[in-house]
C-alpha cells in the first residue's frame, strides 16, 4: 500500500494528528499547499470545521486531486465542537470522482480554552492505531 498525508489546520491540532499518522505510515505529513504528485492508494486528509463548514482551501485542494493518482481519501481531524467533516469532504471528493474510505478518525481539539490540551497523548496514540489498520 502507498500513502500520502495532507492536512489543513489553523490551530496546529490537526497537524499533530497528521504527523503521528504519517510516522506510522512511513511518509511525511505535508500541508495541503503541497500537491499530491505521486500515485497513492490512500490519501489521509486532515481537516476540521471552521464556521460550520470545511475551509475553502480544503475544497480547492480536493478539487485539484487527480482521480487517477488517488485511490481513496481517508478523512481525519480534530475539532472543539463538531466532529465529523466526512459528509462535507465526500461532497467535494464525489465531484472529482475519488472514493472516500468508510472509516475516519476524529478527536477533540483545543480551541479558545475548550478541550484544553487536546489532542493529548491518548488521542495521538489512537490516531496511530487508526493508521496501523491500513498497513
Amino acid at each position: 500500500m502507498t500513502f500520502a498525508v495532507r492536512y489543513y489546520t489553523k490551530t496546529g491540532n490537526t497537524k499533530r494528528l497528521a504527523e503521528a499518522m504519517a510516522r506510522e505510515l512511513g511518509v511525511e505529513a505535508l500541508p495541503i499547499s503541497e500537491p499530491v504528485k505521486e500515485a497513492v492508494d490512500y490519501l489521509f486528509l486532515g481537516n476540521s470545521y471552521y464556521a460550520f463548514n470545511i475551509d475553502p482551501e480544503v475544497r480547492r485542494f480536493v478539487a485539484s486531486l487527480d482521480k487517477n493518482k488517488v485511490g481513496k481519501i481517508v478523512n481525519f481531524g480534530s475539532a472543539a465542537m463538531l466532529n465529523s467533516t466526512y459528509k462535507k469532504v465526500k461532497e467535494e471528493a464525489d465531484k472529482v470522482g475519488i472514493a472516500m474510505d468508510e472509516k475516519e478518525f476524529h478527536c477533540k481539539g483545543e480551541f479558545k480554552g475548550i478541550h484544553k490540551g487536546r489532542p493529548n497523548e491518548g488521542d495521538l496514540a489512537a490516531a496511530v492505531q487508526f493508521a496501523k489498520q491500513y498497513k
